[in-house]
């Protein structure tokens, strides 16, 4: 099945020793804090295994961090899963509730959102705590990324309302994946974790601009393959999968083999590039110093892209052959078994 498919990648990815202290902290927040409202909910999300998510891709963290960014995690996925194909309706109130996401970052930490929902409410307090300390270059770079990450997934969310789900053709779609797998600001977030920010010459050189786009092209490919039985039986059609499979007028598994070549062409190029980096540094003129925090930053690309990967094989979210109410749920539409986008 597509969940137990397999990539060679040729860095380890090390695991906060601070897992079991953060998960439990992480676990309590999001019951208080409303974003799970049932018990089967609760233990469809613990099926997730995200504080694994985090552990792997922020390793460098610190307990304290690493309970910010668990809780972080959370918000993105249960949000993305909000929209219930059977009322597109709610199309309108995501966007609403997308833009106090993306309009939180630009404000001074600690006021109260404007629009009201266990989301909105949850991403305000983790913002104090994931901006405290970082530069307002860093702050801007995570507020653009984010930003077109949520506009991305209104973008996404409205084509499914409108019965479009399945229209992207191949092209159309690896540049809208790019957005949607939301892995720019999420490096960004290494940085925040590990207390450091890659000079901004080097941030902004093309060699680096082009790493972090195959990383998200890698990473988004990887996600569409691990999830593929999850997002068939929910009747996704955002899934390079099904985009080949329809495109292409072939076999599910041609389809499935083709996205694994285009996964490791991605990984291929990302890591040619990634060789590069010194001479980057070199025509920079940059100190030791300076390679020292871009050395990291590129370290923050290999753990998000090994890290989700390990997370991905294992994690319930993904289950092809899952039993529970949330099963039952996505084979009839409904995208979340809790509605959090109400007050």
């Amino acid at each position: 099945m597509p969940q137990d498919v397999r990539f060679d990648l040729p860095f380890a990815t090390p695991v906060s020793a601070h897992l079991e202290y953060a998960q439990a902290r992480h676990l309590r927040w999001v019951w208080d804090k409303g974003l799970v409202r049932s018990n089967a909910g609760f233990e469809e999300y613990r099926s997730w295994d995200l504080p694994q998510a985090a552990a792997r891709t922020y390793p460098h963290a610190s307990a304290d961090d690493m309970v910010v960014l668990m809780n972080w995690f959370s918000l993105a996925f249960l949000f993305d899963d909000q929209f219930d194909s059977g009322r597109p309706d709610r199309a309108d109130r995501i966007a609403e509730v997308a833009r106090e996401l993306i309009v939180t970052p630009l404000r001074p930490a600690g006021i109260t959102p404007r629009v009201v929902c266990p989301i909105t409410v949850a991403w305000a307090e983790v913002w104090a705590h994931l901006s405290d300390g970082m530069s307002l270059t860093w702050r801007t770079r995570f507020a653009a990324s984010w930003g077109r990450f949520l506009v991305a997934h209104t973008e996404e969310v409205d084509l499914a309302s409108r019965g479009l789900a399945g229209t992207l053709d191949l092209q159309e779609y690896a540049a809208f994946r790019r957005r949607t797998v939301g892995i720019h600001h999420s490096i960004d977030a290494g940085e925040r974790s590990r207390g450091f920010e890659v000079p901004a010459e080097a941030e902004a050189h093309p060699l680096m601009e082009r790493m972090r786009d195959l990383a998200a092209d890698t990473i988004g490919f990887m996600n569409d393959i691990h999830s593929f039985e999850r997002e068939k039986r929910r009747g996704d059609g955002h899934n390079l999968i099904a985009v080949l499979h329809r495109e292409r007028r072939c076999s599910w598994q041609e389809a499935a083999d083709e996205a694994f070549r285009m996964t490791s062409d991605r990984l291929a190029e990302y890591l040619e590039l990634e060789s590069q980096v010194p001479k980057m540094c070199d025509e920079l003129g940059l100190n030791e110093e300076e390679r020292d925090r871009v050395r990291m930053g590129v370290e923050a690309i290999q753990h998000w892209i090994n890290g989700n990967y390990e997370w991905a094989l294992t994690s319930g979210r993904y289950a092809a052959d899952k039993e529970t109410p949330a099963s039952q749920a996505e084979l009839a539409g409904k995208g979340s078994l809790d509605d959090l986008l109400a007050v």
